[in-house]
This record gives structure tokens, sequence and C-alpha cells, in this order.
């Protein structure tokens, strides 16, 4: 196991008092984009430095830089007062810098420690992953991140999977630790165990670069935090002089609402818009994703899905708006059998779908935005007459929910691709709600987002309700899920094992049913 942080990357004694990493003046372009402007980024022995900034504030720029992905325009970055040049990971890691991605770069076939070990020079020849298991069992226990060795990957929680990821850059050697939105994918009890690892890391001198939407967890983690916009610095501030209304003003330039009221819809103007019955379907991997769940949803009501991913939630999507066949059970949408219908007839019936994967599923990336923003209704009127595209109508009806929806595009014309996270998922739903859909089923549809336009499309979505549409969330943001949801359902393995009103969750009993803590069904 590497040592703690005692001695730089040349082997000479640390300098107590300087800082372990200095990025100064950075500067990066790219066509069109100032995407970093002479950013200055200091960062202590011993601290977590939380990085935050809307979507295109720079921050993932910055960090790539600093990992050797991405080369400087202009700046240098200095390593406990070493200047150096950072010109790939490989160079990255052997500075003792480890960034741990969004989407985790492991191989699913290998074991735990197979992952770890792949790259690493003066193992042995003989079973070298010997001296690796031993030595990961050892950090296991240290950290508090309990991982079998021995383990395959695809057999691991996402979770688990986050362990091993952690667990392979601190073998690494790595004094500074990159997370990127590390709690997103994590259940409150396992961010909870993250965040201990967190203090024991920093206890030892490392530093952590802490990237997050999520201005609660900067609050109760980190030491000082850095805000961009704009491809900027606004301020660094330790965060016991700052709070979630000031950082967030600094980040947006605005006024941002945590609070979202939610009218009361009359009972007597309710019906079931959405009823799943028994449902079963098999996963990609041909093994049983659904197993028997069953839900209604009424017009004018949001029912969150709530759980870690992977527990079937992606496969419930696609079932209910056929993209994937049942095996057995029923989905009634407005009072019609439409089990394994396809994706446009059951469109046809009202249903809006706002996929999980914006970029893959829910635009065709090198399509302009107004073909994009049309694309649900390209072959009938207004926008076509018989095999013939109506430019004009299309234009027209561009411009207005563009203005409408706040979306920001340089054209009409500009490849939907080169749209900003958020304006993508404006976009989609721009394009979706459009049609005043009577069900909507939105998966994870702020996932990644920053805070202004996470604000604005969860406002959407509660407009949609006062208007009478029903509305299944599937989310892992248990405070978006609380926020938005009337009801709450927590699936599990396949299964649905609690069922229970918005104003009798909390995050402790929710965190619970997500690790597969069953529960009554008070609510059905």
């Amino acid at each position: 196991m590497r040592s703690e942080i005692k001695e730089n990357s040349r082997g000479d004694p640390l300098d107590k008092f300087a800082p372990l990493l200095l990025m100064q003046g950075v500067t990066k372009h790219f066509p069109g984009v100032l995407a970093n402007d002479n950013v200055t980024l200091e960062v202590q022995a011993g601290e977590v430095h939380a990085l935050l900034g809307e979507n295109g504030a720079g921050k993932t720029t910055l960090m790539n830089i600093l990992y050797g992905l991405y080369q400087p325009d202009a700046g240098k970055i200095i390593l406990q007062g070493n200047p150096v040049n950072i010109r790939s990971p490989r160079d990255s890691i052997a500075l003792g810098i480890g960034m741990v991605h969004q989407h985790f770069k492991l191989i699913y076939r290998h074991t735990v420690t197979e992952n770890v070990a792949l790259g690493l020079k003066d193992l042995p020849f003989w079973f070298p992953t010997r001296v690796v298991e031993k030595e990961l069992r050892e950090m296991s226990e240290r950290y508090n991140f309990p991982v079998e060795p021995r383990a395959p990957l695809w057999q691991l929680s996402v979770g688990e999977q986050q362990r091993v990821e952690i667990l392979k850059t601190l073998y690494r050697g790595a004094n500074i630790l990159i997370l990127d939105e590390p709690t997103s994918v994590l259940t409150p009890q396992e961010s909870e165990n993250l965040f201990k690892a967190l203090y024991k890391i920093k206890e030892e001198g490392k530093a952590v670069i802490f990237i997050t939407h999520k201005l609660e967890e900067v609050m109760k983690i980190a030491d000082r935090v850095t805000v961009m916009r704009k491809g900027r610095v606004v301020k660094t501030l330790p965060v016991a002089e700052a709070d979630k209304n000031s950082l967030s003003q600094m980040m947006v330039g605005r006024k941002v609402s945590f609070q979202f009221s939610k009218k009361a819809v009359p009972p007597k103007d309710k019906e079931e818009m959405l009823v799943v019955k028994d449902l079963y379907s098999l996963s990609d991997r041909n093994y049983t994703a659904l197993k028997g769940v069953s839900f209604t949803v009424q017009s004018g009501e949001i029912l969150g899905i709530a759980g870690v991913s992977g527990n079937g939630q992606r496969e419930l999507v696609e079932v209910i708006t056929g993209l994937r066949s049942a095996q057995k059970g029923k989905v009634m949408i407005r009072g019609q059998d439409l089990t394994n219908y396809s994706a446009r007839r059951v469109e046809k019936t009202g249903v809006a779908h706002i996929p999980e994967d914006r970029l893959r599923m829910g635009i065709v990336p090198e399509m302009s935005v107004s073909n994009n923003l049309i694309l649900r209704h390209h072959y009938r009127p207004p926008f076509a007459e018989g095999p013939f595209l109506k430019i004009r109508q299309i234009h027209s009806f561009a411009n207005q929910v563009i203005e409408e929806y706040d979306i920001l595009t340089p054209s009409l014309r500009t490849p939907a691709k080169l749209l900003s996270g958020g304006n993508i998922q404006k976009l989609i739903l721009a394009r979706e709600l459009s049609s005043k859909p009577h069900l909507i089923v939105a998966a994870h549809p702020t996932y990644g987002l920053d805070i202004a336009a996470t604000e604005q499309i969860r406002y959407l979505l509660l407009q949609q309700r006062e208007g009478g549409a029903a509305i299944l969330l599937v989310s892992g943001d248990l405070e978006e899920i609380m926020a938005l949801s009337d009801r709450i359902a927590v699936m599990f393995e396949g299964e649905i094992i609690g069922l229970l009103s918005a104003s009798e969750a909390n995050p402790e009993s929710l965190g619970l049913m997500m690790a597969g803590e069953h529960q009554e069904v008070l609510r059905s």
C-alpha cells in the first residue's frame, strides 16, 4: 500500500506551509468558447475543497486540465511549490493526483483486485494479485470501505463499485483526490459512509476536490469552497462563512428558490391515468429486472420512484413507454391496455417521455434544434403535408417554444449536441410538454444539471401537475423526490418494497428501503 502524504513525487520533504496544489492563471479556449478565463485555484493539504458552478461554468474543464486530459493555453500548475507539466493522466497519477469520474472506469468481468492491479508496475511475476489483495483488505478496513477483493465487479452494487474506484485511486498513491458528483448514485446511508471515509482521508493530510451540485453536501463535508461562473472564479471562501443562499447566488447571479409549493388538486378532479399491475420484464442481460410491480398514478399527482440506479427503474420506464416488452402483467393508460404496444402508439395516447439518457435517447445529436423540437410530430400536421415538411411552420413553432422554455441556442439550425446539458433537457421538455400530455414519465429529469436549470425543470413539472397531468417521476435524488412527489414508491431489486405518502417520508426511512429493508405499503 502506498504511504501517506509525507513527500512529493521526487522524494523531497513536503513544505507544510505551502499549498498542496496551486493552479494559477489557467486559461483554456475551445472553438467559440472561453472555458477557463485566468482561473486560480488553491487547495491545501488536509482539506475537502468543494468546486461549485453551473453547467458550463468551467469546473470540468479545469479538473480535466489537472488530470492531464486537456492542456491549458496559459497558466501553470504547482504541486507543493514545484511547477509541473501534466501532459496525460499517466503524468497526473505519477504526481499523486487521482480522479473518480461520475461514470466509473472499471472492467465488469474482472474482480475487484484485478481492477485495482491493472496497469500497476513493480508487482511480482507470480501471483501478482495476492499482494494487491492483501493491501486492499487493509485499506478497506482502514477507510471503512467494506468490499470483497475477489468479487467480480458485476456482482457489486453501484455504491460498492464507487468504493473500488476510490480504493484504486488511493492505492496508486493519490494525495489529491478529485470526486465528480460522488453521491449521485448513493443512498443516504452510503453517502454518510463516504463522508466518514473522506474525513479519514483528509486526516492523513491528503486533499479532496469535491465537485457537486448539492449545496447541502458542501455545507456538510467541505472546509472551503470555490464558486465558478462563466469560466471565472467568483470567490473562494471557508464554508463556515457561507450558506446555501449566498452560494447559489454566486453560482447563478440571482436568488434561487429552494422551496416548492404544491397546490392541492381536488379529489373529484382525479382519475387513474396509469395502472401498472403485476409487471414482469427482463433486463438487457436476460435476467428478471421487474418482479410483480404494481401501482397507480392519478391525474394531478406526482408519484416518485426512489431507489439506487440499477434496481429496475430503467426497465419500468421502458415498458411503460413502449420501448421494452413485458413478460407478464399489464400497463393500462387512460383505461386502455397498452401492454407491449409500440412507443408511437403509447405517445398517441397522450404520454410524454423524458428519458434518462438525454443524449442517446432524448435527441438526435447531429440534427438541428428545430428538427429535434418536432421529432414526436414531424409526420403529421401542422409540420408535414404528406411526405413534405412545412419549414415555415416548423420554424414558427420552434421560435415559440424556445422563447417559452428559455432554451439558449445560437440558432434554430444549431446541432442539438452543441447545447449545454441544461438546454438539451429544456429542449426535450419543450417537445414533450408542448402537446399537453395526460401522463408524463420523467426519468432523472435534473440529473447532472446546475441549480438554475434544476429549479426551472422542477417548476415545469409542478405546473403540469397543477394542470391535471399525472407524473411518474423516477429519480435518485431524495431531495427532489420528497420536494415534488405526492406519494413515493421505493424500488429494490425489481420490486416495490415500500409505498408511502410524501408527508410520511424522511431521508432515513427512504434510505433504508433503498438499501433493501422492506416497509409496510401505506398507500396503494
